[in-house]
């Protein structure tokens, strides 16, 4: 996205949390780096960091990006080191505070990050010749739930603040369709990710949930939803695929090996299909490392309509029991 940002603060989320970035960035070099850790000793692998897209455990979120990289590492004898942020707002941190040096983020976390001067793109995966996912509000299959007009009065659950296609689409959404989120649902549950809104729909703690479909092809692949009982309320227009960005304060030479690596992955000798992966381990047909930042601007322009004031409104809501 070309210029600073779009009209609103594109810091971690909201004004109300401004002033908890260094707790932030702290709690997250202590609970994901570690006091153990290897990084910034010796010729340390790169640092990556992942968003927790899918809310699921460590192990299981990093399964989805290790054999890519592992991938890249063979053909380039670059090395790796992968972990989870705790949020998407501490994977912003880790990039602007130079503890990581690679993170797939979504779109949001992307601008978030470039705002700041703390990302560039790296690569962007490519599935049948597009490089887009979709966000989506669902219910239950016996739900009275139709329309995003039904939403009215209904208890709904999103995932992080500062999600793409689990909050700042669906509630675009919403208000697009009409609805006023803090005035008109009768709950928002901001559950923290794609798995935790699904489960809080499945679980009947909520009559729709927000996430990918993305996400939610990947529930149901697990078996932790039956697919047959949850219906598609609304899906969104296209959004540019979540991206996997490098630290703008990386030497150059590096940056162009890193993306030279990606783009040409998926014709490396001893690389299989299964190891090119995108979103949610999903497996992609290869990486695009031209991928144009301004196709991103969809999303900064969806950002603009929420603004520190209803994002804090949406909090305060979220927080009521």
């Amino acid at each position: 996205m070309p210029g600073g940002r779009v009209g609103v603060n594109f810091d971690i989320g909201d004004s109300l949390m401004k002033r908890r970035h260094l707790l932030v960035t702290a709690v997250f070099i202590l609970a994901v780096v570690g006091p153990q850790s290897s990084w910034g000793a010796g010729p340390a692998p790169l640092r990556v960091v992942l968003i927790p897209a899918d809310g699921g455990t460590e192990d299981g979120t990093k399964a989805d990006y290790q054999p890519v990289f592992n991938a890249v590492s063979r053909m380039s004898g670059l090395s790796f080191e992968i972990r989870v942020g705790q949020s998407y707002g501490a994977v912003v941190e880790a990039m602007c505070s130079g503890v990581a040096d690679i993170a797939f983020v979504g779109p949001v976390t992307y601008i978030q990050a470039k705002a700041r001067g703390c990302a560039e793109l790296l690569a962007v995966g490519v599935e049948k010749g597009h490089s887009i996912y979709y966000a989506g509000i669902f219910t239950s299959k016996n739900s009275t739930i139709h329309t995003l007009a039904d939403l009215k009065g209904k208890r709904v659950a999103f995932g992080d603040i500062n999600s793409t296609t689990s909050f700042l689409f669906p509630i675009t959404m919403l208000m697009e369709a009409g609805i006023e989120p803090v005035r008109d649902l009768a709950r928002i549950n901001l559950a923290g990710s794609h798995a935790n809104s699904l489960t809080a729909l499945t679980q009947g703690h909520v009559d729709a949930a927000a996430l990918s479909f993305d996400s939610f092809e990947k529930a149901v692949n697990q078996g932790a939803v039956d697919a047959t009982t949850v219906r598609i309320v609304a899906k969104s227009i296209s959004i540019p695929y979540p991206p996997i960005v490098m630290n703008a304060k990386l030497e150059p030479e590096l940056k162009a090996k890193l993306k030279a690596s990606f783009s040409e992955v998926h014709k490396a000798p001893g690389v299989t299909p299964q190891m090119v992966r995108g979103y949610g381990g999903k497996p992609v047909d290869r990486y695009d490392t031209a991928f144009p930042a301004a196709e991103f601007d969809i999303a900064a322009q969806k950002m603009v309509k929420l603004d520190d004031a209803l994002k804090a409104e949406i909090l305060k809501k979220a927080s009521e029991r």
